[in-house]
C-alpha cells in the first residue's frame, strides 16, 4: 500500500525569488519526497539567482528607464560592496532611483525582507510616493501613518517595512527597540547628518543590526576629513581603521580638512562609494524662469482674511489651546491664502470642537462670510495669466495649474468651465486608472491640468513647460517638488513658473523670502533641501513660519521676523555652497562608475 505524498505547507513566511516557477512545477508533479527536500530545492535556486548582478532582475520590474549611471551605480552596490555603499551623487542625479534598484534588486531575489528607511522629516512621504510610483513597491508605512500610530512602539516589530524620520527614530522611547530588531536592508537618506560619530543619529545608525545598509549623502564632507571616516565606518567597520591612524595617515596635521596619501585614500574609498557630478554625465537642463503675479484681495476676502488671522492669533495666544489645535489653525491659514472656498469646512469643523467653544461664534460668523464670498481676486489673475499663455504659447502649449486644496479645485474647475477652457482635472481622490487617463488625455489634447498636490507626487510631466502656482504650500520642498514635475531630464523647452500671491498674506511673506532672497526657483531640484539642512533650526519650515507670525504683534513685526528668517536662508546656502565645493574638489571624478 503506498504512502501519500507529505502535505506542504507554504506560509506568507516563504517568498518564491522570481526564476523559481520550476520549483513549482518539482512539488507539483511530487518530485520532492519531504519538505526538507523542498526547502533545499529552494535554496539552491535562490543561490543560482544570488551568484551574479550582471543582469538586474528589477529592470524589468520597475516603470520608468533609469540613466545608464544610475544602473551602473546600482550594479556596483550589489556586486562590488556587497550591499553596504555610500552613493554620493550630486544634488537632482537621482540617489534615490540608485537605492531604489538595489531595495528593488534585493526584494525580487528574496535576499531581503525586513528594511527600514530613514530620511529627514519632510523627505518620508516623498520617499513612499518614489517607491510606490516608481518601483511599485507599495508595502511600506511611515511613521506618520495612523496604522503605525496605533501599535505605538511596537509598530517597528510589527511592520517589516519602515519609513520614519531619523528625528522620530532616534528618540529614547523608540531607539531601543528599534536597534534590538534585526534588518536586511537599512537606507539612510541625507546622511550627513550622521557626520558627528558622538551624535545621537550616528550611534541610533551605528548600532543597528543590519545585514545591507546604504548612506544617500551629496555632501559627505562638510567641514572636516573625520566627518568622512564616521560614515565608512558605519558601511565597513575598519576599512579606514581607527580613528587616531586615520588622522594620522590622512589628515594634513593642523588642518581638519587637508587630506594627504591621496592615492590610497582613494583605493580605500573605492570599495565604498559612487559619485557622478553633473559635467561626467552631460546633464543640461533649460532654463527656468520664476514670475511673482502680486495681486490685492478684493475688499470681502480681505476682511475674511483679517478676520481669521486676528481669531487665530487670539487662539495661538492661549499656550493650552494653541498646543491641541495648531495644526488645525495652522491649514486655515493656508487654505485662506488659496481662497474663501477652502476655508469654509475647516471653519466649520473648528467651531464644532469643544475646546474651541469660546470661539464657537465668532467660527459660524467667519464661516457665513466664506459661504457669502463669490469673486476671487486671485482665480482673476489666474484667468490673465492663462489668456496670456493661449496668446503667447504654440497651439499645443500645456499649462498645469497647482492648488493644495479640493475646495479651491472644485472652485477652479468650475470658472475654467465658465471661461471656456479645456481641461483635466486630477486629484488624490481619483481612482488610478483615473488619474492616469487624466494625464493621458492632458499629454495628448487638453491644454490645462488642473491638480492638487497630488500632480505632484511621482509624475513626469515634461511635455509641460508653464506651472501656475494658484497657491503655495509652506514647505519649501514640497514647492521644489511641484516644480521638478516639469523641470526635469527630457524637457527640452524653458520652463516658466508663476506664483500667484495675495499681498500681505503669510503666503506672500513666504514666497517673499524664498523666491526674492533664496532665489529658489533658480536652484538645482533637491538643493532647497540641501539649504535648509544648514538652518540651526531642525523644525519643519512651516513650522518655523508659524512660529514667527504666532509670536508676531504686528504685521511690521511679522514682517521683522520673516526677514531675519530670509537672511538665515542667504547664510545657510552660502554655507551649503561652500561645502558643496569642498566635496568637489575633495572627490572629484575619482569614484564615478565610468
Amino acid at each position: 500500500m503506498s504512502s501519500s505524498p507529505p502535505t506542504i505547507e507554504i506560509t506568507p513566511a516563504i517568498q518564491l525569488a522570481p526564476g523559481a516557477e520550476q520549483i513549482l512545477a518539482s512539488v507539483t508533479r511530487g518530485d520532492v519526497s519531504d519538505l526538507q527536500e523542498y526547502r533545499l530545492k529552494l535554496m539552491a535556486y535562490r543561490l543560482q539567482l544570488v551568484a551574479g548582478f550582471d543582469d538586474l532582475l528589477s529592470l524589468n520590474a520597475i516603470h520608468f528607464t533609469p540613466f545608464d549611471y544610475q544602473i551602473r551605480a546600482a550594479r556596483t552596490v550589489l556586486r562590488r560592496f556587497r550591499g553596504r555603499g555610500l552613493l554620493s551623487d550630486e544634488v537632482g542625479l537621482g540617489k534615490t532611483i540608485e537605492a531604489g534598484l538595489v531595495l528593488k534588486e534585493y526584494l525580487l531575489r528574496g535576499m531581503v525582507q525586513r528594511v527600514l528607511i530613514l530620511t529627514p522629516p519632510g523627505l518620508v512621504e516623498q520617499w513612499r510616493q518614489e517607491l510606490a510610483t516608481k518601483f511599485d513597491l507599495t508595502d511600506f508605512v511611515t511613521n506618520n501613518d495612523n496604522a503605525f500610530r496605533q501599535f505605538g512602539r511596537e509598530a517597528w516589530t510589527h511592520f517589516p517595512q519602515v519609513i520614519a524620520s531619523l528625528a522620530t527614530a532616534r528618540r529614547t522611547e523608540h531607539r531601543k527597540i528599534i536597534t534590538a530588531q534585526e534588518y536586511d536592508l537599512v537606507i539612510v537618506d541625507e546622511a550627513h547628518h550622521l557626520k558627528n560619530r558622538s551624535s545621537v543619529s550616528w550611534k541610533l545608525v551605528n548600532s543597528l543590526q543590519k545585514r545591507y545598509i546604504l548612506l544617500l549623502t551629496a555632501t559627505p564632507v562638510q567641514n572636516r576629513l573625520s566627518e568622512l571616516y564616521n560614515l565608512v565606518t558605519v558601511l565597513k567597520p575598519g576599512q579606514l581603521k581607527s580613528p587616531r591612524e586615520f588622522s594620522r595617515q590622512f589628515v594634513v596635521r593642523g588642518d581638519p580638512r587637508l587630506p594627504k596619501n591621496r592615492g590610497l585614500l582613494r583605493q580605500l574609498l573605492s570599495d565604498v562609494m559612487v559619485r557622478h557630478g553633473r559635467a561626467q554625465i552631460s546633464l543640461q537642463l533649460p532654463p527656468r524662469r520664476a514670475h511673482t503675479v502680486q495681486l490685492s484681495l478684493y475688499p470681502d476676502e480681505q476682511a475674511l482674511y483679517a478676520g481669521i488671522t486676528a481669531l487665530s492669533r487670539r487662539i495661538m495666544a492661549d499656550q493650552q489651546l494653541a498646543s491641541a489645535h495648531r495644526f488645525g489653525l495652522r491649514i486655515l491659514l493656508r487654505e485662506a491664502g488659496s481662497s474663501a472656498a477652502a476655508t469654509y469646512s475647516t471653519l466649520r469643523s473648528l467651531a464644532n470642537v469643544s475646546g474651541l467653544a469660546p470661539h464657537h461664534k465668532q467660527l459660524l460668523s467667519l464661516a457665513a462670510e466664506a459661504d457669502s464670498i463669490h469673486k476671487s481676486a486671485k482665480a482673476d489673475a489666474l484667468k490673465k495669466v492663462l489668456q496670456a499663455q493661449a496668446k503667447a504659447g504654440e497651439p499645443q502649449s500645456k499649462v498645469i495649474v497647482f492648488t493644495q486644496f479640493r475646495a479651491t479645485l472644485d472652485l477652479l474647475a468650475d470658472l475654467l468651465r465658465q471661461w471656456g477652457y479645456e481641461f483635466a482635472l486630477y486629484h488624490g481622490g481619483l481612482t488610478t486608472a483615473r488619474k492616469n487617463q487624466a494625464i493621458h488625455d492632458f499629454h495628448d489634447h487638453l491644454p490645462v491640468l488642473l491638480s492638487t498636490e497630488a500632480g505632484g507626487e511621482g509624475r513626469n510631466l515634461q511635455f509641460c513647460r508653464v506651472m501656475i502656482n494658484f497657491d503655495l504650500p509652506w514647505n519649501p520642498l514640497r514647492i521644489e517638488q511641484r516644480v521638478g514635475r516639469i523641470h526635469r531630464i527630457g524637457q527640452d523647452q524653458p520652463v516658466d513658473i508663476f506664483n500667484l500671491a495675495a499681498r500681505g498674506t503669510i503666503e506672500d511673506h513666504i514666497l517673499d523670502i524664498l523666491d526674492r532672497k533664496l532665489n529658489m526657483f533658480e536652484l538645482v531640484i533637491g538643493e532647497v533641501d540641501m539649504i535648509l539642512g544648514q538652518l540651526a533650526d531642525e523644525r519643519d519650515f512651516a513650522e518655523i513660519v508659524l512660529d514667527i507670525w504666532s509670536h508676531s504683534e504686528s504685521d511690521l513685526d511679522f514682517a521683522s521676523g520673516m526677514t531675519a528668517l530670509g537672511d538665515a536662508l542667504v547664510g545657510a546656502r552660502d554655507s551649503y555652497q561652500r561645502v558643496r565645493e569642498y566635496d568637489d574638489a575633495l572627490f572629484g571624478e575619482d569614484f564615478s562608475t565610468e
